[in-house]
């Protein structure tokens, strides 16, 4: 089984940076692709950010596109979201994800992490 767990997140004023780290473990293989996706309060969970399993490949949202970059180290199975000119609007719970398919893992993702809490303030 799969495991995904995240680290980094916390309170940042508007404009700040922020930098999550999703590391992968258990039946976690290196051809998967990963992802981050993000749910705000009262909103429904939404994509943000994938990257190919060989890195080569990556999207993002519209919301984030310049702000965020994806990246990854794939010796240690860990991903990361770099972001930076946060917005208020950034404020939501970051969750890890995994697929086998670098567009599948944007749609519907095997596996979640636990999430990390972002806040933004004004």
């Amino acid at each position: 089984q799969v495991q995904l767990t995240e680290s980094g997140g916390g309170l940042v004023q508007a404009g700040g940076s922020l930098r999550l780290s999703c590391a992968a473990s258990g039946g976690f293989s290196s051809t998967y692709a990963m992802a981050w996706f993000r749910q705000a309060p009262g909103k429904e969970r939404e994509f943000v950010s994938a990257i190919s399993s060989t890195g080569g490949a990556t999207a993002y949202a519209d919301s984030v596109k310049g702000r965020f970059t994806i990246s990854k180290d794939s010796a240690k199975n860990t991903v990361y979201l770099q972001m930076i000119s946060l917005r208020p609007e950034d404020t939501a719970v970051y969750y890890c994800a995994a697929s086998s398919g670098y567009f599948s893992v944007q749609t519907h993702p095997f596996a979640w992490g636990q999430g990390a809490q972002v806040t933004v303030s004004s």
